[in-house]
């Protein structure tokens, strides 16, 4: 009981040292006084602090005995600064060649050095035998409908284990390619001059009341075929509008289409009656039927983002001067630039002495130009 009491009043006797030199060092330069004050607390600390301080002291003074000026700090040197410092309690006041945020840094680079040498992969895959490759070769060979994932389970119940992806590996070597079977992308650019696209856009108008726009999209030209607006899109309106779209046989060959409930019966019975071939595009993958989600965009961001649309009316005439401007003066992209049906007025590119007007489209929201007599 009587030495735990004595180490609780050295303790406190000890802070307290501390304490008072600090403020002393705070507004006073160092003296005699401040010296002796520091030996006294030096006489209360433990040994193996002094020590560590000791040996901090020591190699900083072989620092500065390596130049006159400016003393040649190595990475040696930086670490085993920082490992000093992280034992020593009160590490700033005994640096002398360094200020403490140097140190601090030091630190922080070695502790990214420790981490990325732990971080580091050691070492890759082991190679495997020479009987597991022929093993594996073998079961492909006499088991062509198995994949990977089967004979890495059968592998496994053999007490060898195989990474799905080197057994891949070695299936490619002993088995021939499966024929590629014809993506979705691959049918459109095949069949694009027998393709057309159908979708709807809704609209909402200043007053808040909705209508809905269709569109019939040629995939080749991205030629927009027919438009219509209604308020109360039906299965039937949806049927006559793809009537009026295919006048005297004029239809294509495949339709693409989303699962909208507006196409039911009247709709797919007008469209068996032309000769029309329909083409669900799966549930939210709006990327096959990519030309008409594309061309709604362009509706969007140039026509209706820029125009308040007042009535049914209103919006049908501006839809109809966008597809108009749309098929026969807007260059697509798509198809190299070209449009898909150009107007008769347009002069040849090769009359170049003639001036070139700007006729407004929409109001001066776009511009045509073309060369004028």
């Amino acid at each position: 009981m009587l030495a735990a009491l004595v180490n609780v009043g050295k303790a406190i006797v000890r802070q307290a040292i501390e304490w008072f030199n600090q403020k002393l060092q705070a507004w006073t330069q160092p003296t005699v006084v401040s010296t002796v004050l520091e030996t006294a607390n030096d006489l209360l600390r433990p040994a193996p602090e002094l020590v560590l301080e000791n040996a901090l002291l020591r190699h900083q003074v072989i620092i500065l005995q390596r130049g006159v000026k400016r003393p040649k700090v190595t990475n040696t040197d930086r670490w085993l600064l920082v490992l000093l410092a992280s034992r020593l309690r009160a590490w700033r006041s005994a640096l002398v060649v360094v200020k403490p945020e140097t140190l601090l840094v030091w630190h922080r680079e070695l502790f990214k050095l420790v981490w990325h040498h732990k971080s580091a992969v050691k070492m890759g895959r082991p190679r495997l035998a020479p009987e597991v490759i022929s093993l594996i070769k073998r079961m492909a060979t006499d088991n062509p409908l198995w994949g990977s994932e089967h004979i890495r389970g059968e592998l496994l119940k053999l007490n060898l284990h195989v990474a799905k992806r080197t057994i891949q590996k070695y299936i490619r070597q002993v088995r021939s390619p499966r024929p590629s079977t014809q993506n979705w992308r691959t049918f459109l650019h095949n069949h694009a001059q027998d393709v057309w696209a159908y979708d709807f856009l809704p609209v909402v108008t200043l007053f808040f009341r909705q209508y809905i726009v269709f569109f019939i999209v040629e995939l080749a030209s991205r030629r927009v075929v027919h438009f219509g607006v209604t308020a109360h899109p039906t299965d039937a309106w949806a049927a006559q509008q793809l009537r009026e779209a295919t006048p005297f046989g004029e239809a294509p060959k495949y339709l693409i289409r989303d699962n909208d409930s507006k196409y039911g019966v009247a709709f797919a019975r007008a469209a068996a009656g032309a000769g029309i071939k329909v083409l669900k595009t799966p549930v939210a993958a709006p990327n096959a039927n990519a030309v008409c989600e594309r061309f709604q965009k362009s509706v969007r961001r140039e026509c209706l983002d820029h125009l308040l649309v007042l009535s049914q009316r209103h919006l049908y005439r501006m839809i109809k001067a966008y597809v108009s401007y749309f098929n026969q003066e807007r260059p697509h992209q798509g198809i190299g630039q070209r449009i898909p049906t150009p107007s008769v007025l347009a002069c040849p590119a090769s009359d170049v002495s003639q001036p070139i007007t700007a006729f407004p489209v929409l109001g001066g929201l776009h511009h045509i130009y073309r060369r004028t007599p």
